[in-house]
């Protein structure tokens, strides 16, 4: 008996405490660590899982990745080259001191990401002489699969890592050789490729193409007239930044000769930057930049036979520095070229093919538009050169085309009230098309097919569950796809998949951890939203509320801005850091929100994007603050008198507009890396969308801040790197002339040689959002 009691009071014990820790669970938790910009930017806690290095396969077979690997010895390489066994590796003097010593190997997967096998181990990437392998950089592998191409040593040219060393690996035989002659001089090649039939490799060094056979030393210069000058196969800075074309030669299908772009820049007026800090006396950076209304390089295009080593050019009618070939594409064969010929003010593009051997230039196709065409893209050969894909907004909305070789059949593939964001495959035996779209959401993306003949309608590929922002990087036969899904509070997902199914294969990145750590903290809601314009516009919007908001208190709120034609801000895919800054200015009591103006690049149709044609400046700003009123009407917690924007490049541009023009409504801003007078923008870019200064200076006049500048009431901040290659630091310091005429109080900050992104240095992401929060902190 005594025995029962004493069991019935024990478990009697065990049911009070259960309970006790069953409502321990239901008291109030400790409050979530708030965000700050330590966290974000220093200790980098919300770091996104590191995708790897992933390519297919041209022939279809499958798909690469680079895998980190740490080797205990790295094996020895005998009198021939050749890698030592095991027991070699550990005799030799040198074996220990590269103990430990880490690398990428290559390795292989089928499609559906079976089959591993290391197709290049690291050790094999170790030069004669050197210890450590070579820093991937970027890889491609020959068209027949023996051999690798490795580029390395980056070095940058403009805006872009595009000079260094190339290595070639021979897979069968394990020999490393560089390219460049028997002795290559370092970081001096530029945009290696192989010839379609894997024999060659052609270059670019000190602005001339040069050949080297696969396996061979003997290099052949095809060029002998470049210079300082002469840019043979290159781009001078406004062609890469304003065309996004780095590479300026293509291989034709028959092996047998090489188009290539020329460019003469004499006679365009250099910028001078000046470093302050780097050495006891300052030391300046020149190169060619045509300002708005200022002499272009000439541009002209020739085909180089091997054989002869002679270029047959192009006879283009016209004055070649007043006319832009952003594209050319061999017509299907080595036989003739497709040259996309534009004129300046990029209204017209008239399509030539070139039969280079005859020189004979015919006019097939004139693309045109009253106000600008933009964003070129190269025709993609179908049919056996019979025919090509073709963007176009010729109806008025972004297609895609399917264009005989003369021009006179004309076919939309993807008929409808929408346009198509991106082309991403082409597959004939498939009879398939794939572009992204999204008819419906302009804030998100989906996979899209259409039919190259237009038999069947346009049929979505991406399922209903992944309603967000997809990419796809398609395999060459268009089976496969490396598919990235994220949304606005949603990190990122990698994943292979199928593409007929949108089955997923295997998964490549998941941000779990990032996911798990989110769900912890303590962040805003969101929604997306539409206002109207005065004149009846719809304006796309998000915006993000403080955590626990009292709806019946006033809220500030801060406007991030961009603007420009050149981008959209209202979409529903992860930012990254910019997300968890908003975040914590929300947990600050800040609002937060975007509104993407007309003329952004939204996919809303011709319409939208060419209504701010001569009117940048004007008609955006107004659209801003049209939305502003709009939202404060649908909100009444957003506190009309403490409005806040900021922005970045064009966004910098926007913010100098609100303030200056709409001093009643936007009370502190910060513009970092603006254009405040749009005269001191290069040539491609504002012309396009602004005219030409010396014939539309009225255009210039009323679109650039700086003649505003005299509105000013508010509060603020202006921001620019004194190394700014793109925007350049001395608009800048003419805003601060016009500022101080009209004795109109503002605070500067300056960051010596920093580029356009403001983040070279120690701490200098830190440093700009610190001072960025604690400016609105301040004064908002």
């Amino acid at each position: 008996m005594l025995v029962k009691k004493l069991t019935l009071l024990m478990t009697a014990a065990l049911v009070v405490t259960g309970c006790a820790n069953l409502n321990s669970t239901t008291a109030p938790q400790e409050k979530p660590q708030e965000l700050s910009l330590e966290r974000i930017y220093k200790d980098r806690e919300f770091k996104s899982e590191r995708a790897t290095y992933f390519k297919w396969l041209k022939d279809g077979s499958g798909y690469t990745v680079l895998e980190r690997r740490k080797a205990e010895v790295i094996p020895a390489k005998n009198k021939d080259g050749e890698v030592a066994s095991d027991i070699d590796a550990l005799e030799d003097k040198d074996a220990d001191s590269a103990n430990g010593i880490s690398g990428n190997d290559i390795v292989f997967y089928n499609p559906d990401s079976s089959g591993r096998k290391v197709l290049v181990k690291f050790e094999h990437l170790i030069p004669d002489g050197q210890k450590e392998p070579l820093s991937i950089e970027s890889y491609d592998w020959s068209k027949d699969g023996k051999w690798l191409m490795v580029f390395t040593n980056g070095q940058k040219v403009w805006r872009s890592r595009s000079r260094g060393d190339f290595w070639l690996l021979n897979l069968e035989t394990n020999e490393l050789m560089q390219l460049g002659g028997e002795t290559p001089a370092e970081a001096k090649l530029m945009f290696a490729k192989f010839s379609p039939d894997s024999s060659k490799v052609a270059y670019v060094q000190d602005n001339n193409i040069f050949v080297q056979p696969v396996g061979s030393n003997k290099v052949t210069q095809l060029t002998n007239d470049g210079s300082d000058i002469i840019v043979n196969g290159n781009f001078d800075w406004v062609y890469e930044e304003e065309f996004s074309i780095r590479d300026g030669f293509r291989w034709s299908p028959d092996n047998k000769s090489i188009a290539y772009w020329q460019l003469d820049t004499s006679g365009v007026k250099n910028f001078i930057m000046i470093n302050n800090t780097d050495e006891l006396y300052p030391t300046l950076t020149t190169f060619p930049y045509p300002k708005a209304g200022e002499q272009n390089s000439a541009v002209k295009v020739g085909v180089v036979n091997l054989k002869d080593k002679k270029t047959r050019w192009a006879d283009l009618k016209g004055d070649n520095r007043d006319r832009y070939i952003p594209r050319i594409s061999w017509a299907g064969n080595g036989q003739s070229l497709l040259i996309q010929d534009v004129n300046r003010p990029q209204n017209t593009n008239k399509l030539w093919i070139f039969d280079w051997q005859a020189g004979d230039l015919t006019n097939i196709y004139t693309d045109k538009d009253e106000a600008f065409l933009e964003w070129f893209y190269d025709a993609k050969f179908i049919n056996n050169g019979q025919d090509f894909i073709w963007h176009s907004e010729r109806d008025g909305w972004r297609h895609l085309y399917k264009v005989s070789r003369d021009g006179q059949r004309i076919v939309d593939l993807t008929p409808g009230d929408y346009d198509i964001v991106d082309m991403l495959g082409v597959s004939e035996e498939k009879n398939a098309l794939f572009f992204t779209a999204s008819p419906k959401d302009v804030s998100q993306r989906y996979l899209f097919k259409a039919t190259l003949d237009g038999s069947e309608p346009v049929k979505r590929i991406t399922p209903e569950q992944y309603a967000g922002t997809n990419n796809y990087y398609m395999s060459e036969d268009t089976s496969w796809a490396r598919h990235s899904f994220s949304q606005f509070a949603a990190p990122n997902i990698r994943q292979v998949i199928s593409v007929n199914d949108h089955k997923a294969i295997k998964s490549l990145v998941k941000n779990e951890k990032l996911k798990e750590q989110l769900a912890q903290e303590n962040l805003p809601n969101h929604e997306f939203f539409q206002v109207e314009a005065r004149d009846g516009v719809k304006l796309d919007g998000y915006i993000m509320f403080p955590p626990n908001m009292d709806k019946t208190k006033k809220y500030p709120i801060i406007f991030y801005v961009y603007g420009e034609p050149w981008g959209q801000t209202v979409k529903d895919s992860w930012r990254g850091n910019s997300y968890l800054w908003d975040s914590m200015m929300t947990q600050k009591g800040y609002i937060v929100a975007s509104v993407d103006n007309r003329g952004t690049r939204a996919p809303k149709g011709r319409d939208w994007r060419k209504s701010i044609y001569k009117k940048l400046g004007d008609i955006t700003a107004r659209d801003q603050a049209d939305a502003l009123d709009e939202m404060a009407k649908r909100w009444s917690f957003i506190d009309t008198d403490r409005v806040g924007v900021w922005g970045h490049s064009g966004g910098g541009t926007q913010t100098l507009n609100l303030l200056f023009r709409h001093s009643d409504k936007y009370k502190v801003g910060v513009a970092v890396a603006a254009v405040p007078d749009l005269s001191l923008y290069d040539t491609i870019y504002q012309e396009r969308y602004s005219g030409n200064p010396k014939t539309d200076p009225d255009s210039y006049k009323n679109s650039s801040a700086l003649n505003f500048a005299d509105g000013l009431e508010g509060k603020l901040l202006l921001i620019h790197g004194t190394g700014d290659d793109n925007v350049h630091y001395q608009g800048a310091e003419r805003l601060i002339n016009e500022l101080i005429k009209h004795n109109k109080q503002f605070e500067f900050m300056s960051y010596p040689n920093r580029s356009h992104g403001i983040y070279e240095g120690k701490n200098t992401t830190l440093h700009l959002k610190t001072l960025l929060r604690d400016f609105f902190i301040k004064n908002l």
